[in-house]
């Protein structure tokens, strides 16, 4: 099986080239010098000459807040490139396995998300990432839509690696305590891609949109305590103080999603693929830190 890998240099493509080595996969890993997905025409040439059986897009446009002034590259890249490409996949007849988000929702739900509850996404990043949902469906190619909630891993950046560099800076960090979601080790959002290639060639029911995030909730709060936690335990520099404080008190030029817990038993129920172990994901990744 050949898989096209777009976007390998960023986190999750990093963390999905690290499962890959050990397949037996005929694997073409690009970063976006080698395919710029903005560049329409450029990247359609550049797919149909490799001619894969399988597309990872792990690219995306995941500036939450700079996405609220821009919007046009934000669209560009979650929408517009992601249409491109799925209307690419269904010309080759290939497969296209593509990440999104929790931010397609809008947080007020007080059950965990299943795939066909309704979407209403509070910010451009989320409208854009729903726009690209919609425009893989509507492409008619055969599809893998996994939605994932606050990912961090020992590569690019996210919130571990900044609660690391703030607690080496400052005696105080101020952690807001009022958005509750689950976290998700990169690391464990590849092993789930490389769980479900066996499959899309023997099963053809399997296409659509599934879940998969943290096994257990938390707030950001409690994120980072847990990260410091662990950094402690290896001798790095945290924090005195973990200081709690509401959304309203730490005001963002977009809106983010107070309740972003994913019902994961849909990929499990198909796949067996279990939920993120995200404490075991926070050792891993802190030590790979060190």
């Amino acid at each position: 099986m050949k898989v096209l890998v777009l976007g390998s240099n960023g986190q999750l493509g990093r963390c999905v080239s690290d499962h890959l080595k050990n397949t037996d996969f005929k694997v073409t890993y690009t970063s976006r010098e080698q395919i710029d997905i903005t560049d329409l025409k450029k990247t359609e040439n550049q797919i149909l000459r490799t001619s894969p059986d399988v597309i990872i897009n792990a690219t995306a446009y995941t500036a939450v807040d700079k996405a609220e002034e821009d919007k046009k590259n934000a669209n560009l890249v979650n929408h517009l490139a992601v249409k491109n490409i799925a209307e690419i996949c269904n010309q080759l007849g290939c497969w296209l396995i593509h990440i999104s988000t929790d931010y397609v929702f809008d947080g007020n739900a007080k059950t965990p998300y299943k795939e066909n509850d309704k979407t209403n996404p509070l910010g451009v990043y989320g409208k854009t990432k729903l726009k690209g949902e919609l425009a893989i469906q509507f492409s008619g190619c055969k599809h893998i839509i996994i939605r994932t909630a606050w990912v961090f891993s020992e590569y690019g950046n996210n919130f571990l690696k900044t609660m690391l560099r703030l607690g080496a800076e400052r005696d105080e960090v101020n952690v807001i305590c009022d958005q509750v979601g689950c976290p998700t080790y990169a690391q464990d959002i590849a092993k789930s891609i490389i769980a479900i290639l066996p499959h899309i060639n023997l099963e053809k029911d399997i296409q659509g949109i599934y879940h998969f995030c943290g096994d257990k909730p938390c707030t950001w709060n409690d994120f980072a305590k847990a990260i410091f936690s662990e950094a402690k335990s290896l001798g790095i520099r945290i924090p005195n103080s973990v200081k709690s404080i509401n959304t309203i008190d730490y005001p963002t030029s977009a809106a983010r999603p107070a309740y972003s817990i994913l019902d994961c038993s849909k990929i499990k129920s198909y796949f067996g693929v279990n939920d993120s172990d995200w404490m075991l994901g926070v050792k891993t990744a802190v030590k790979r830190l060190i």
